[in-house]
């Protein structure tokens, strides 16, 4: 059904050409606060796309409803180019499952332009939990079933969905506890509020270098570079455990295909900026430039795969 949704709105396009695309100023909606990993990724972005497109980039932060208010606009927008949304795992997948009421249908409603960033979790510890390892932690979790407790970025988040899918792969029942964001989760584990969490890398890097932080494993496929010895979830007990937080960049449905291929070579080419590339693994996330298509297979596959996890762990956001 999904890919018919994008198929049949691809289909749709008319043919326009882009030579002179853009005439005027480009709204990008984020659908964060100022601040946020999206929100600074997009800002480093923004004096590259307004050299090599002749035209301003204009950033307008709508935050709210785990993103569904800011894409709601881009979905009701002219589909010419000039307003594009930068969604991110909740709103462009895990939402359908989550909301009883969407604002919008993504398959229907929007383009794939690019995925922008990916970003890894942590799952970290308290150093007082009597384990040092995954192996360990999921012993002592079965051991204690009910009793341990994980604290979360938020509920609906990826972070939430990652520890759902943790438990679920691990066979475990843990206690999951929803923060406003993964720094204030991480500071309750550091402090022993809470002996668990899966948060971000900007909020525990430094804890867990410094000791203060018991790194089990990170979320993502690959290790990462910033803690090269630091398991995946996957390798270490769960294969095929994947379970990473990212954002994109989507146009309004009907939007022609020679404007979104346009946008889609200037923005992936952008992320390719070895200073950019630098600065973005900085704010610890990963530059992760896509073909419209690749993005839109990506958003499919991560919408059946969260509907599954939200379904069994029969997880529902209040409206």
């Amino acid at each position: 059904m999904l890919a018919a949704g994008f198929a049949a709105s691809a289909a749709a396009q008319p043919a326009a050409p882009s030579s002179d695309f853009p005439k005027q100023p480009i709204r990008v909606v984020v659908t964060f606060p100022p601040g946020g990993s999206a929100d600074a990724v997009v800002r480093m972005l923004v004096p590259r796309l307004n050299d090599k497109l002749g035209q301003s980039v204009v950033v307008d932060n709508r935050p709210g409803a785990g993103g569904n208010i800011g894409l709601s606009l881009v979905a009701k927008a002219p589909a010419d180019g000039y307003t594009l949304g930068v969604g991110a795992a909740g709103a462009l997948s895990a939402n359908s499952s989550l909301y009883e009421h969407m604002p919008f249908d993504v398959a229907k409603d929007f383009r794939p332009v690019s995925m922008l960033a990916a970003i890894p979790f942590v799952i970290v510890g308290n150093p007082s939990v009597p384990a040092r390892t995954q192996k360990d932690l999921i012993a002592l979790a079965k051991s204690q079933p009910g009793k341990l407790s994980i604290a979360h970025g938020g509920n609906g988040t990826a972070m939430h969905l990652s520890a759902a899918l943790f438990s679920q792969m691990a066979d475990v029942k843990l206690v999951e506890v929803p923060y406003k964001g993964s720094g204030p989760a991480a500071l309750d584990t550091l402090a022993g509020n809470v002996p668990l969490a899966v948060v971000d890398l900007p909020s525990s890097l430094q804890q867990i270098k410094a000791g203060k932080l018991v790194a089990y494993a990170v979320t993502s496929p690959q290790r990462l570079p910033q803690l090269p010895d630091v398991p995946t979830v996957a390798e270490v007990g769960l294969p095929g455990y994947d379970s990473t937080g990212w954002f994109g960049v989507v146009a309004p449905a009907g939007t022609p295909t020679p404007i979104v291929q346009k946008l889609n070579a200037e923005i992936t080419a952008a992320l390719k900026d070895e200073q950019i590339v630098a600065s973005m693994r900085n704010l610890g996330v990963e530059p992760a430039p896509t073909t419209p298509e690749a993005f839109e297979a990506y958003i499919r596959s991560e919408t059946q795969k969260w509907a599954k996890v939200i379904r069994q762990a029969n997880i529902r956001i209040d409206q």
